[in-house]
């Protein structure tokens, strides 16, 4: 039997309730979690298990041609990146630390152009996300900043980088603002 409670009329006006609708999809993006193993001596964790045809046992392919580290400063916003000169596909990590990220699909042909997804990266829950080239991508790091592992399908050329930019705020500052609750 269901009962509802009545609140008072100052409570009630300002109700309201959460909805959990599924994560918008971007055309190529995909989420893949991670196994870390505890012991009482620390933790160990696969990131990535290679082969002949590239990056084994994951939803999609890439073939990996540089793996980077980045370390995030507390609260920094990175934003935002997008590789269009030529085919540079990645695959972030977080290890330490906690990023928001934000993917907005900027490609021309894609049926899913101008979705934008937000995802939380932890290195408590560790998760691999795939940005295809065209969806720009950045993140703000938590006040305890992060560590990011990311593996590329192409190489960083200081002579010519493939790191377009588009400003912080392109899509709008309110995505950085804090969710308070």
């Amino acid at each position: 039997m269901t009962h509802k409670i009545e609140l008072a009329p100052e409570f009630s006006s300002a109700l309201t309730f959460e909805s959990y609708p599924a994560a918008p999809a971007i055309e190529g993006v995909w989420t893949h979690p991670l196994r870390k193993n505890r012991s009482e001596n620390g933790a160990f964790m696969e990131y990535l298990r290679l082969d002949e045809h590239g990056v084994q046992n994951l939803p999609g392919t890439l073939e990996p041609h540089q793996i980077s580290v980045s370390w995030a400063a507390p609260k920094r916003i990175n934003a935002f990146h997008i590789h269009v000169k030529e085919i540079q596909n990645e695959i972030w990590c977080v290890l330490s630390g906690q990023l928001t990220v934000w993917l907005v699909d900027c490609r021309a042909s894609s049926a899913t152009l101008n979705v934008k997804r937000k995802l939380v990266l932890s290195g408590e829950q560790p998760t691999m996300v795939h940005i295809p080239s065209g969806v720009a991508h950045g993140y703000q790091a938590s006040e305890m900043g992060a560590t990011l592992i990311y593996t590329m399908d192409a190489q960083f050329k200081l002579e010519d980088p493939n790191e377009g930019r588009l400003p912080w705020n392109h899509f709008g500052a309110d995505l950085w603002d804090e969710d308070r609750g």
